[in-house]
């Protein structure tokens, strides 16, 4: 008999938890080694620079936002379809959020309704742009890049989806999430059900010196010890809080963990590329798919989604049948708090059409070829009652 099979899950090994437990033995819980080792061997894997370790993905976002200067007078653009923390970040500093709908075919943010929003407004109206990398799907930041250039905009890249994702630029080079070519900042996501689990855990990437130290200090209360950046100096203890922070830090056991998993992360992103193909062949040409992720090169295939008529009537089936699929996400710009900020359902059509037929299928490493053939089998008996 088929076994629970969950929309996404973590897996850890034997070395996970011998890594965790080397460094529960060691001198530093927190504020030591590992958190410089894990943030080396994470630029390394995505290309870039600099890396920030903290807590969790929206404290990667928040601290991203602030280093960025977002305040009241910020209008920020983002998906409506996405973890409600992509809009959440820029309201956390005072910053007012816009919506720019998704493209149906890819379910990412429409960079052409980014033009037109920016077009609707005077010259100067908004300071960044928040693209999410969503299910792992790499947006194209190049495209994106030359728009915010034009209109002097930043960009966080939200890649809390996309380790190991990437896209092609113009001149055919692999542009890999997070490698900070064309975002100032993009940030990850160390959930249990992400492609690298830390239990809870966050990344921050960077090719921006200036704005790299500027999280390492936020990170931490705003708390510098570095004598070249002292006002003052009382001695070998004294410290100054220069701005105000927050304690976002990582831990040196969650950080063992992550890079124990980063050590086997791209072995875990050909099996989710297989899973993908393999529901990407059986869907073909079905006539109840409106719509699903298909198998396309750089995908990082966090998530598997399809989009069904029935679906409300398809989810409650395979639960009884011990299939838990999920559905990500509800549009952010129809929860209560952004209502009261003046969006209303209707806004986004696309992004509601999408809501309203969309889910999100069990895709993990471990994910047998049994348990897989079993979901295939299921979502087609449903469509054939």
């Amino acid at each position: 008999m088929i076994k629970s099979i969950p929309y996404g899950k973590q897996f850890i090994s034997n070395e996970d938890v011998q890594a965790v437990v080397d460094t529960l033995k060691a001198d530093f819980l927190t504020q030591g080694p590992k958190i410089n080792e894990f943030e080396k061997k994470f630029s390394e894997y995505v290309g870039s620079k600099y890396a920030v370790a903290v807590s969790n993905g929206t404290a990667a976002l928040h601290l991203c936002a602030m280093a960025l200067n977002v305040n009241e007078s910020s209008n920020v653009m983002t998906t409506p379809i996405t973890f409600v923390a992509s809009a959440n970040c820029v309201r956390y500093c005072g910053g007012n959020v816009f919506f720019a709908d998704i493209n149906p075919d890819n379910f990412t943010i429409d960079i052409e309704k980014i033009e037109q929003l920016i077009l609707s407004k005077p010259k100067g109206f908004f300071s960044g742009i928040i693209p999410v990398d969503f299910a792992g799907y790499p947006v194209d930041l190049e495209e994106l890049k030359k728009l915010a250039d034009e209109h002097d905009l930043w960009i966080i890249e939200d890649a809390c989806h996309a380790p190991g994702g990437y896209f092609m630029d113009k001149k055919n080079k692999k542009q890999s999430c997070g490698n900070g070519n064309y975002a100032d900042l993009s940030i990850f996501s160390f959930h249990p059900v992400k492609h690298i689990a830390c239990g809870e855990g966050g990344m921050i990437t960077t090719n921006n010196e200036e704005l790299y130290k500027k999280l390492i200090l936020l990170r931490t209360h705003g708390i510098t010890k570095d004598v070249n950046a002292l006002q003052e100096n009382h001695g070998g203890w004294f410290y100054e809080m220069q701005e105000l922070g927050y304690n976002y830090r990582l831990t040196d056991f969650q950080a063992a963990l992550g890079i124990s998993q980063l050590a086997r992360a791209d072995e875990g992103l050909e099996r989710r590329r297989k899973i993908a193909k393999k529901y990407a062949d059986s869907f073909a040409n079905r006539l109840f798919i409106k719509g699903q992720s298909g198998y396309i090169e750089g995908h990082a295939y966090h998530l598997y989604i399809i989009k069904v008529d029935r679906r409300k009537e398809l989810y409650d089936f395979l639960r009884l049948n011990n299939i838990f699929t999920q559905v990500h996400y509800i549009p952010v710009h129809t929860s209560p708090y952004y209502k009261l900020l003046g969006w209303k359902k209707g806004d986004f059509p696309l992004s509601e059409e999408y809501y309203d037929m969309c889910l999100s299928l069990p895709i993990y490493p471990t994910l047998t070829n049994e348990e897989q053939d079993f979901v295939i089998e299921k979502i087609v008996e449903f469509y054939s009652l």
